[in-house]
């Protein structure tokens, strides 16, 4: 081979692009999302795994699972409607074998504080053979500005079969920067993190809360869990969501955790900053 061709060479295996390549599970959701542009702005390659995505990821479609694999080889894992739900540990069992068969061993799965049947999912993925780690996250401050409870905010009451209850609502900047760090750090494999925000609210502290941000009243209203799934049955929802209430009402998730900070180093968003920036934007403006 002649001295130039050598050269060539290699400057072209130089040009090969070995930054691991993610599989982002629903990455156009609340988490999702965010944890897609946060890899991006760190310059590593990301694929979107949505129906929506090229290629598209479904997972009610096991064949398109293989496709979505292809050339991947960490993924971070969200399920939609919710782990909870029937046949969810089924599906995660299944992809994270096809997802170790295909190469992409790296697997974070999102998973749900105190959720009994999410864990059977996790279960699931561990058996898989992956190097795994889960982030369960209490619920969302972003369900009250991109959810399920978004309008309900917007015309002024919250009605929801929660009582006096309380949780700890985390952000999900701060569950997507917790999701990057780990998936580029092989120290996390094997761990499971806990994540909440800085403090317990309740419902009606979460109304107060969101009406100093907007300037305006919105009430909390306590209803039973016949007329939320009602509500959720007019509304074409699945009548499932209702027992996911009883993750807040019985008080298994009614303290902290400091999992952000165990991660991150930093303490996680307040809800009070999280609603004074959505406020800021106008997504609650009517």
């Amino acid at each position: 081979m002649s001295m130039t061709n050598t050269t060539q060479q290699t400057q072209n295996d130089t040009d090969i692009d070995t930054t691991p390549r993610t599989l982002v599970i629903g990455g156009t959701g609340k988490t999702g999302r965010r944890v897609a542009e946060k890899l991006t702005a760190l310059g590593r390659p990301v694929r979107i795994g949505s129906r929506s995505g090229e290629p598209a990821f479904d997972w009610n479609e096991p064949a398109s699972w293989g496709p979505a694999l292809e050339g991947v080889d960490r993924v971070y894992v969200t399920y939609y409607p919710d782990l909870g739900f029937p046949g969810a540990a089924e599906h995660v069992g299944a992809f994270a074998r096809t997802a170790v068969a295909a190469g992409a061993r790296r697997l974070v799965l999102l998973s749900g504080r105190g959720e009994e049947a999410a864990q059977r999912s996790e279960d699931a993925l561990k058996e898989s053979g992956a190097d795994w780690t889960v982030v369960r996250a209490a619920w969302f401050n972003q369900n009250f500005d991109e959810s399920f409870f978004l309008e309900p905010v917007l015309a002024g009451e919250i009605a929801l079969p929660t009582a006096d209850a309380v949780e700890p609502f985390v952000d999900t900047e701060d569950i997507a920067d917790v999701v990057v760090a780990v998936l580029g750090d092989d120290r996390h494999i094997g761990r499971t993190y806990e994540l909440s925000g800085p403090r317990l609210l309740s419902f009606a502290e979460v109304a107060a809360e969101l009406s100093k941000a907007t300037g305006r009243e919105i009430s909390y209203v306590p209803v039973s869990q016949d007329d939320y799934r009602a509500v959720l049955r007019e509304n074409g929802l699945p009548e499932e969501f209702v027992d996911l209430f009883t993750l807040i009402t019985d008080g298994r998730n009614a303290h902290l955790v400091d999992g952000v900070e165990e991660v991150l180093g930093r303490k996680p968003r307040d809800f009070a900053d999280f609603a004074r920036e959505a406020a800021g934007r106008g997504v609650w403006d009517v």
